[in-house]
């Protein structure tokens, strides 16, 4: 068959990776600090919102019940992005170890 037939995936995160068959581990150093990152944002971001909804609980006694579903679901938020933050900075760390052997 003269044509090679490419199957189309839902995901192309490493094709670079793949088709060289070398790892730039500089870059996945680099993108995986930006997910660091990215991951204590949102941490930061939810942890603020969590205390926004635990002050309108206190404000609003007619919805409380509401306002505190919103503050548990948002702390939760909060440690799951902060531990998807410490995930990314071991991954980084990993990437600068085998970058510089």
């Amino acid at each position: 068959m003269a044509e090679e037939k490419h199957h189309h995936h839902l995901f192309h995160h490493h094709k670079e990776e793949e088709s060289s068959g070398e790892v730039d581990y500089e870059k996945k150093e680099k993108h995986h600090k930006h997910m660091e990152q990215l991951g204590g944002l949102g941490a930061i971001a939810a942890g603020a919102y969590a205390l926004h909804e635990k002050h309108k609980a206190k404000k609003d006694p007619e919805n409380e019940h509401g306002h505190r579903i919103k503050e548990e679901v948002a702390a939760v938020a909060a440690v799951g992005s902060a531990g998807y933050a410490f995930h990314e900075r071991h991954e980084k760390k990993d990437a600068k170890k085998h970058g510089h052997n």
